[in-house]
């Protein structure tokens, strides 16, 4: 389905979905645009599918393939997590099939790829119009450019549009955008995203802009999207606010994860306590290596926390009892699925809340890990230090925007 030729957006709610092998794990049952900037067309953004009893939502761009055969995916992972509507995201099947315009209904849409840029994508060119005539038994058909017809992919607001365009973008090259907006529109697009995608975009920027952001969030946004953000962020975050802002925002917190919040704000800033994720994969010496690598497989656990299983004694939650090693998912890979972890673990370096951050690098870059643990005098695991994080401080406040111009400049 490549070329000038319109592709009717029947067809493609009708394709199988399939696997990065060939095999059908669903079926698409609808298309998911936003709308384009002015002067751009509609593009399609996803995929909605039904899979497994369910129905979810497959990024465009993780479709490697669309033929006559099926939309195969480039990978072998599937996200199965329920498909959602984000605000400024229209369905083609659900709320364009069959719309009113004046005495006619929308009968089907028709896309053209677009290949000039690097990742070819599909967007609105045509939509087919019907008309029933008192007459004649059969509708009329007639096909008009989108721009015809702007009722159909009126967003409620611009920055809803545009924060639908961006769904896709990794959180780092959205912070870049946020930034160069003007404070007003700042505000309006971090509005128009959904709680997660926000916190994810906060985390890509320097605590001071995160500031900016949030105060314009009423108390209870405000919570419900840092309660998205890891905690490590979410204490750096807090901690640039006044006493009274963070004590207002605690309060509101649920009080396990406010008494995490304040547990890692006790923490001085350059050390291990501070830098350290209490959000790790942590099981215990009888679990199996098939759990440890579906803990492993949760599609939202970052990189470098998905990179190994600490092994401790319960409880299972930081802070864990005794901690015995880490299980590394390489090594894992090898092993039977049926193994005890027990069986597969290293005893690698651990350190202290107070250890300073330029050993916690060092330790890092000399063993060629991308976690440590941080474990109490008893060898209670209270979390771990990230490759990422470690970098961050490492490169100092700035660096994200340094890194913008550079690559501007190139």
């Amino acid at each position: 389905m490549a070329g000038s030729e319109l592709i009717y957006a029947f067809r493609i709610m009708r394709l199988p979905l399939l696997d990065a092998g060939g095999q059908a794990i669903g079926r698409l049952s609808d298309l998911v645009i936003v709308r384009g900037r002015p002067g751009q067309a509609p593009r399609v953004v996803g995929y909605v599918a039904e899979s497994q009893r369910r129905r979810i939502f497959v990024t465009a761009g993780r479709i490697g393939e669309l033929t006559s055969d099926g939309a195969r995916l480039r990978s072998w992972d599937v996200d199965l997590n329920p498909f959602a509507p984000r605000r400024g995201e229209v369905l083609i099947g659900q709320d364009l099939i069959d719309a009113r315009i004046g005495d006619e209904i929308v009968s089907d849409v028709g896309l053209r790829w677009v290949t000039d840029s690097a990742m070819p994508y599909l967007e609105i060119a045509k939509v087919r119009l019907a008309r029933r005539n008192a007459l004649r038994r059969r509708q009329s058909y007639r096909l008009v450019d989108y721009d015809e017809v702007p009722s159909l992919f009126a967003a409620p607001t611009e920055m809803e549009a545009e924060a639908a365009r961006l769904r896709d973008m990794h959180p780092s090259d959205v912070a870049a955008i946020i930034r160069a907006l003007p404070a007003a529109q700042r505000s309006q697009l971090a509005e128009a995203m959904d709680d997660e995608r926000l916190a994810d975009v906060l985390e890509e920027l320097p605590e001071s802009e995160q500031i900016r952001i949030v105060e314009d969030l009423d108390l209870n946004r405000l919570v419900s999207v840092l309660d998205e953000m890891e905690f490590d962020d979410l204490a750096d975050l807090l901690g640039e606010m006044t006493q009274q802002q963070r004590t207002r925002i605690l309060n509101a917190m649920d009080d396990d994860d406010a008494d995490v919040v304040r547990r890692l704000l006790s923490y001085e800033a350059a050390t291990a306590g501070g830098l350290m994720t209490p959000q790790l994969i942590v099981l215990g010496p009888k679990s199996t290596v098939a759990e440890a690598l579906a803990a492993i497989r949760d599609p939202h656990r970052i990189v470098s926390v998905a990179a190994q299983v600490f092994v401790c004694q319960a409880p299972f939650r930081t802070p864990t009892g005794k901690y015995l090693g880490t299980a590394h998912v390489q090594r894992l890979l090898r092993e039977a699925p049926r193994l005890e972890l027990e069986r597969c673990t290293s005893t690698d370096p651990v350190v202290t809340p107070d250890t300073p951050d330029r050993r916690v690098a060092e330790i890092l870059a000399s063993y060629d890990m991308v976690a440590v643990g941080v474990c109490d005098e008893a060898g209670h695991l209270l979390g771990a230090v990230t490759i990422d994080d470690v970098l961050d401080r490492m490169l100092g406040v700035g660096w994200r925007a340094r890194h913008r111009r550079v690559e501007s400049a190139s």
